[in-house]
């Protein structure tokens, strides 16, 4: 998910789904809403790739938008608060279900996919693009790109299955960018391993009319064929080692490293008080830093560095547990509140269920991770990697 104000619509107009020279094309068609997804799109995309799985006459799948501004900003926000008011549990689960199944097929595509990932990329923009990484396929960048998952903003958490590729970041900058939420571009993503290739934006066009045109024999040729388009692996490896990422790394991974975000605070503290550093970025670092973690939720900072922690398992599992924390998200957790705050009334004066970073205990934190449902009534039961 990511904070975008917008209401809920079943409508699948704003998803074009088509074939051409044997490539799968979804198109995102919602600019005026930065093509947050709404459970029609979800269900619209989940359907053409159902389609298409077992169509030898479709060789690989991509998805792009052709708005500058935004791939993906996310989710259908103010529906999901609406809903919950309403005490319409149906609705929220019915939407948080549709679009995990969705992150689960692109994740186990039998396809090559590819995802352009161009503007704004978050929350559940993140869910429709990462997956490519397990496909064969790929994830392009440009320099317009943002990603995030700045969930913690409005009481969420990482969700969309994010927690596992959160994992497997270098270091501890998985546990860094789902406590923060902090938005990186796209020399930060390729430097985490949320990117693949990069291309500047300008190209983006004409390379994909050349997908429609120029023959290939299988979704391997076509991956190729934007690879060979796209900058060098040296100029990428160049571009990513120079991101802000890669310069505050030594200073993430020595304060994120820590097993809970009180400790992680303390950590960030001591460093502001090392006034007899020769160098004081450091210091000056982890002063914004601070002040970036004491307008977040607390509880929803717990839960996503746990989401990260927890996220060794398979995907399946992960995107079943955050179901599971949607629940209690809502029900126990901040994203009320949050939305409210960041959305609904926007002054931005959020009344956290917890005050400070270090009132939330490992009793309360794992209480968000209880399951309503037994193993063999989860909705997402059926999924398997």
């Amino acid at each position: 998910m990511s904070p975008v104000a917008l209401s809920a619509s079943n409508d699948d107009q704003y998803v074009v789904a088509r074939v051409a020279n044997r490539i799968g094309f979804i198109e995102l068609e919602r600019p005026q809403a930065l093509n947050a997804l709404t459970t029609g799109m979800v269900n619209a995309m989940l359907a053409a790739l159902v389609r298409w799985r077992d169509d030898p006459d479709v060789l690989a799948v991509v998805v792009l938008s052709r708005h500058a501004r935004s791939f993906c900003a996310g989710g259908d926000i103010r529906f999901l608060y609406e809903s919950f008011r309403a005490g319409d549990q149906a609705a929220l689960d019915a939407f948080f279900s549709d679009e995990y199944r969705l992150n689960h097929a692109i994740f186990t595509y039998p396809k090559p996919y590819v995802a352009f990932m161009n503007g704004v990329v978050m929350g559940g923009g993140m869910g429709i693009s990462q997956g490519a990484y397990r496909t064969g396929g790929l994830r392009v960048v440009g320099p317009s790109t943002r990603v995030a998952m700045p969930e913690t903003r409005i009481g969420l958490f990482p969700d969309v299955g994010m927690g596992w590729f959160l994992a497997r970041t270098p270091g501890a900058l998985g546990r860094y960018l789902a406590v923060s939420g902090e938005t990186v571009d796209a020399a930060c993503a390729l430097y985490a391993g949320l990117a693949d290739v990069y291309l500047d934006d300008a190209a983006w066009p004409a390379l994909i009319d050349t997908l429609e045109t120029e023959p290939f024999a299988s979704g391997e040729e076509l991956v190729a064929r934007i690879r060979r388009e796209a900058a060098t692996p040296e100029i990428t490896q160049q571009t990513a080692d120079a991101c802000a990422l890669a310069a505050a790394r030594a200073w993430i991974d020595r304060h994120f490293s820590h097993t809970d975000v009180p400790a992680i605070l303390a950590s960030l503290e001591a460093a502001t008080r090392d006034a007899g550093s020769p160098d004081t970025s450091e210091a000056e670092w982890a002063g914004q830093m601070i002040g970036v973690l004491r307008e977040r939720s607390p509880l929803s900072m717990a839960v996503s560095l746990e989401v990260v922690s927890r996220a060794e398992d398979s995907m399946a599992d992960v995107l079943r547990r955050d179901l599971d924390l949607t629940r209690s998200s809502f029900a126990q957790g901040d994203v009320m509140e949050g939305i409210r705050a960041r959305i609904i009334d926007k002054d931005n004066r959020p009344t956290w269920r917890f005050a400070r970073i270090e009132d939330v205990t490992a009793s309360d934190v794992e209480k968000m991770f209880e399951s309503p449902w037994t193993v063999e009534d989860h909705p997402l039961r059926d999924l398997m990697e």
